[in-house]
Order: structure tokens, then sequence, then C-alpha cells
């Protein structure tokens, strides 16, 4: 995915050729070895770019007035004539994990672990907490600030998604595609709630376009923020460096590889704060096992235990149907993955085989189709599908449009949403 070379220029292509992620095909805009990368594109904006600004920005309307819907259809309390604000709608689930920790921290007043009751917050890293509460200096409302930090990480994201898909494919169109797919994706609501999606993907989305331009101390320091929010970061930084290998050529580029260690050190830091609070260097880990299940099982242990929950009757109908998603979501996983292997796009592949091991060890699935959103591999796959088969978005829009809303009005309604 990275390379250019000196022969005449051809007509662009529709697609990329078979080989596309290997060393011998570089982004076009891909700086020779050793050259300093330019900033000025990354800071203009083109017209592709402002269309997918005005894609992002119409969903938002879309997401929202959903969200005023649905607290007026599904109130909280049964029988109200008086719909509660706007705003608590996206106060859900781990919302609340985020919340507690910027207002008073991961161990407040002594307590911990070995508190009863405890809510096992030391599972989830410090970044969007910290930058919540940095934020809540100057919007009053925590929920506002929450849902401000992922309006503006979600644009930057959706930016840098349709420049990795024009970066892979020339043919006009590519990148708002690639949007269009991404911002009306089954759990895209997940994308304007007060979440880590939208905030790590702010971060490792240019991150990975950096590291496509060859330009490694932007794509190390990128993916460092990255981990701060989310431990897929650490999967971010092993493509990062699968992609360094398949792209090295000159000793001027082997002479960035110490970027590479970068993101490791906010995971560090965080495993030594936690440690000198409860004594236990993987305290965020055994916190997962201990709210979420997410102690290590066997690939088929956890599948069969996913598929019984789904289809055994022993679970409530509501999150039944979100293990049958999970279980659809896996398949859809491995197929990507193969695809990927199979087109020789090795760090993508990489990626997405580390998120498809680290969900698919735990007990059952958890939060699976809320992770298709971080696979920008598959955006940009089906940007390219539909370029060569125009049927494939309507197909896309007419089932992916509904289970959008469905997924929106379940998790604005608070029920389970993955």
């Amino acid at each position: 995915m990275s390379l250019s070379t000196a022969r005449r220029p051809r007509p662009p292509r529709e697609h990329p050729p078979r080989g596309a992620g290997t060393a011998s095909d570089a982004p076009r805009d891909a700086p020779a070895p050793g050259r300093k990368p330019s900033a000025r594109p990354v800071m203009r904006l083109g017209p592709a770019d402002r269309e997918v600004l005005w894609l992002y920005l119409l969903t938002r309307v879309g997401i929202w007035t959903t969200a005023y819907c649905t607290q007026w259809l599904f109130p909280d309390r049964g029988g109200t004539r008086h719909a509660g604000s706007l705003l608590s709608s996206w106060q859900r689930w781990d919302w609340w994990h985020y919340l507690h920790i910027a207002q008073s921290g991961y161990f407040p007043d002594g307590t911990g672990p070995w508190t009863a009751d405890w809510d096992n917050r030391e599972a989830f890293f410090p970044g969007f907490p910290f930058l919540l509460r940095a934020v809540h200096t100057v919007v009053p409302s925590w929920a506002a600030a929450g849902a401000l930090i992922s309006f503006v990480a979600g644009g930057i994201a959706v930016l840098a998604l349709g420049r990795i898909a024009r970066l892979h494919l020339p043919r006009g169109g590519a990148g708002p595609r690639a949007a269009m797919f991404f911002l009306l994706s089954p759990c895209a609501v997940f994308l304007a709630a007060g979440y880590t999606e939208a905030l790590f993907l702010a971060f490792a989305l240019p991150a990975w376009l950096a590291a496509q331009r060859l330009n490694w101390p932007l794509a190390a320091v990128l993916t460092c923020l990255a981990t701060t929010v989310r431990v897929s970061g650490l999967f971010l930084a092993a493509a990062l460096a699968v992609h360094f290998l398949v792209t090295a050529r000159a000793p001027a580029h082997w002479r960035r590889l110490p970027w590479l260690a970068l993101p490791a050190l906010p995971p560090l830091l965080h495993s030594w704060y936690l440690h000198a609070h409860t004594g236990d260097w993987m305290a965020w880990k055994h916190a997962e096992e201990r709210g979420w299940y997410r102690d290590f099982h066997t690939p088929w242990e956890a599948w069969r235990n996913t598929w019984h929950a789904a289809f055994g009757h022993s679970q409530a109908t509501g999150y039944a149907l979100m293990c049958q998603a999970e279980l659809l979501t896996m398949v859809v996983g491995l197929v990507l993955c193969g695809l990927l292997l199979w087109r020789r796009r090795w760090a993508e592949a990489a990626y997405i085989a580390l998120s498809l091991w680290a969900l698919g060890t735990s007990y059952w699935y958890t939060s699976m189709p809320r992770a298709t959103l971080l696979w920008w591999p598959l955006w940009t796959g089906l940007a390219a599908w539909s370029l060569r088969s125009p049927r494939v978005r309507t197909v896309y829009l007419t089932v992916a449009a509904p289970l959008t809303t469905i997924v929106a009005v379940t998790f604005l309604s608070g029920r389970w949403a993955g």
C-alpha cells in the first residue's frame, strides 16, 4: 500500500490490483523514502472532503431527530405526559462508567475492587474520561460535553476515512461512498453517544493515513493517543509495525523504527497507576473478567456459548437478538480478514485478526457489532465493491438503514444494544 514508480502514469483503475497492500502498491501521494511529508494536503479541504462532511452533518441531524422521537415514544417512566431532556437519551450503559471516572477518578475515597458493589471502572482506559473532565470545565452539562466530544471527533474520523478510501481508490466518489457505508452502519448511533468509538477513530484513522504516507512520527504519536482511549490502539500499533516492515526500503526508513514503540507507553502507564492502587499489574483486564465475563475461553467455546444465548432460550429476547447479531458479526469479521489476507493486505489483516481474537475468546461475544465501527477496511472495501457493482449500495442501504434505526432506538430507549 505504499510506493510510487517512475513509469509513465496509467489511466486510473476502478479498483486496486490483487496485490494491494504489499510493498509494491503504494498510495499515490506517498513521499519518496527520506523525503519529509508535506502538511499542505492534510490541512486543505477539497470537494470530496466537503462532500464527506456534508454527509456527516446530515446523518447527525437524522440521529438527533431519532433521539428526540425516541424520548417521546419510549419515555423512561411509563404513562408520563412529559418527555425527559433530549440529552438524557444518551446517558446509557458505559456512559456512566466514563462519567464516574471523570467526576471522581478511578478509586474515590479508598474504594476499589475490594469494595462491595464495585463497578469495575478500572476496565476503562482514561483517554475519554479525562477529556470529558477537561471539556466539562467549559461546557456545564456532562452529557453535552460528551456529545460535543463525539461530534467533533466523529467529524475528524469520517474525514480521515474518506481520505483513506481515496488513497487507494482513485475513482471519483470513493471517499463519500466509504463515509456513507460507515455513517449508516447498524451501530452508527455509538458515534454520537458519549462513548469512545468516535474519539478512538479520530486518532486511529489519521494515524493510519499518516502511515500510508510514511509519516511514521505522526503515525506513532496519533496511535499513542489512540491507546489512551481503547486497548484497540495496541492492535493498530501492531498493524503499523507490519506496514512498516512491508514498506521498508531506504536506511532513512529504518531510522524511524523506534517511533513504533511509543504507542505502548499509555497502556504501560495506566497499568502502573492501577498497580499502585490495587497491587495488580493487570487490574484493567481482571475488571473486564469480573464485570463482563471476558476471561479467556477457546474460540469454539465462545461461539458455542454465544450460540446458546442467541438460540437456546436462556436469555430475554432482547439479549438473545443481540447475541444473534454478535454471531453474524463474527462471520463478517472472519470473511473480511480472509479477503484481506487473500489480497495481501497484511497490516489491515493483522488489525482485524487481533480484534477478532480479543473479542472472540471471552466466555461469549460482547459488543462485537459496535466494534465494526473500528474496522475501516470494511467500509473502504464496501466502497470499492460498490464502485464495481452499483447494486451493492442499493442492497446495503435498503437493509442497513432500517437496522441502523432499530439499534439507535434500542440504545436511546435504554435497552441493551451491544
